[in-house]
């Protein structure tokens, strides 16, 4: 066997998969674009090397670039959220999770968390962070028709569980959740609150989202690639110091040794610049964020779709949820991707299986970093009533699409804009 072409066959799907999602329309609520300052970061030496422990305090040596780096980023970090605490270590949004978990909780513990069912991310379910901690869970009564949680109800459940932590944030997550009356609730029977802002942390930092921090929550955490594009990873944050709380020392041990050995140094960098990036282009980038959102979802509704939260104004974040039909979810995400529209199946109020929803899930976080808006949402829409109203082929779709797309490959809000995010393959050939 010839091991060298074995290792081009790999090179050459990494060089088709820049080609292919260069010429879609990328919408997974979940993923965004790196900027070049942060793909760079990603090269460099950083990439091999271990920091176990904190700056001034490590196992290994070699230590003294990186130790300014962290420093750099928590600084950059703290100011970016206006929080007294913030660690940038853990790998991603889930093991930020599993640290706040193993920093708060014994096992056995009560925690009151939303079903994954009603939206939640599946780190809060018992076959998730949630689980693995061994934790006693009680959910929260959702409120379908607003698509949030049901407050009158969450705060009998509160009352009643006495938990010692009260959970919130979504993985599908329209609109802000009422987090000050239910905070207020948790720290009466002595629960701290814990919010998962994984796929909102961009417009909380942009100031186009709620404030957590702000709102009773006694820890944040979240994901460092979504509506905050930087690369994969995650962050804890709080309000209050280790002098200030034993919880916050807590939360150091919860990370490392908890759920972290080294931490991917190469992200950690990059991490840093995406915090600096998003001091400067992040309040900018989330209002047009969440003005694209409520574009594209009206347009959406008004070309026949069942959009979700229409009552309510749609969405007050990235995404965007409707029905396609029942357990038809599925087939819808794979017909848009036939027509070069990356979109995941997602469950809607009523679904009991999340291998046959009935919805598609929509963020535009992407695409607009791309310098798409409204006028641009009125266009994507179209393309989404030809393939699943009208019944077009999707390989005619998609013809429009890759001439759609032609026009928006530069990346935009960022240092260096205009650089083509998807012109790796171009570098490497």
């Amino acid at each position: 066997m010839n091991f060298e072409e074995e290792a081009n066959f790999v090179r050459e799907m990494a060089i088709e998969n820049n080609k292919f999602f260069g010429e879609c329309l990328p919408m997974i609520a979940s993923e965004n674009i790196l900027s070049p300052m942060c793909q760079e970061m990603l090269i460099t030496d950083f990439h091999g090397r271990y920091a176990e422990g904190t700056p001034g305090q490590r196992y290994y040596q070699g230590c003294k670039y990186f130790d300014e780096v962290e420093k750099k980023g928590i600084e950059l970090a703290r100011k970016l959220f206006d929080a007294k605490y913030a660690d940038i270590r853990p790998t991603s949004g889930t093991v930020a999770n599993m640290a706040v978990f193993k920093a708060l909780t014994k096992p056995g513990d009560k925690v009151t968390v939303l079903d994954t069912a009603d939206g939640a991310h599946i780190s809060f379910g018992k076959w998730g962070a949630a689980g693995l901690r061994g934790v006693e869970l009680h959910t929260y009564p959702f409120d379908d028709e607003r698509m949030n949680i049901d407050i009158d109800g969450a705060a009998k459940v509160i009352r009643e569980v006495e938990p010692k932590v009260a959970l919130f944030g979504q993985s599908v997550f329209l609109f802000p959740t009422p987090l000050k009356e239910l905070a207020e609730v948790a720290h009466e029977v002595g629960a701290m609150v814990f919010y998962d802002a994984a796929h909102v942390l961009g417009l909380i930092a942009g100031g186009k989202f709620q404030q957590p921090l702000k709102e009773g929550a006694d820890v944040m955490t979240g994901s460092t690639h979504k509506t905050l594009p930087g690369p994969q990873g995650g962050m804890i944050l709080a309000n209050k110091t280790r002098e200030e709380e034993k919880y916050v020392r807590q939360l150091d041990w919860g990370v490392f040794p908890g759920v972290t050995s080294s931490y991917h140094l190469h992200h950690v960098a990059a991490k840093a610049i995406a915090f600096a990036e998003h001091l400067a282009f992040g309040k900018e980038y989330a209002e047009q964020i969440v003005r694209n959102a409520k574009k594209l979802a009206e347009e959406l509704y008004n070309m026949g779709f069942d959009v979700l939260g229409a009552n309510h104004g749609f969405t007050e974040s990235h995404q965007i949820l409707f029905k396609v039909g029942e357990k038809k979810g599925g087939w819808a995400a794979e017909e848009l991707e036939k027509a070069g529209i990356i979109a995941n199946m997602n469950m809607v109020p009523g679904d009991e299986h999340p291998l046959y929803p009935s919805g598609i899930r929509l963020g535009v976080q992407e695409l607009t970093r791309l310098g798409m808006k409204e006028a641009e949402m009125e266009e994507v829409a179209k393309f989404f009533k030809r393939v699943l109203v009208d019944g077009e082929d999707s390989g005619n779709v998609r013809k429009d699409v890759v001439k759609f797309k032609s026009n928006y490959r530069h990346i935009h809000y960022c240092f260096h804009e205009g650089e083509d995010p998807y012109a790796f393959h171009e570098l490497i050939k």
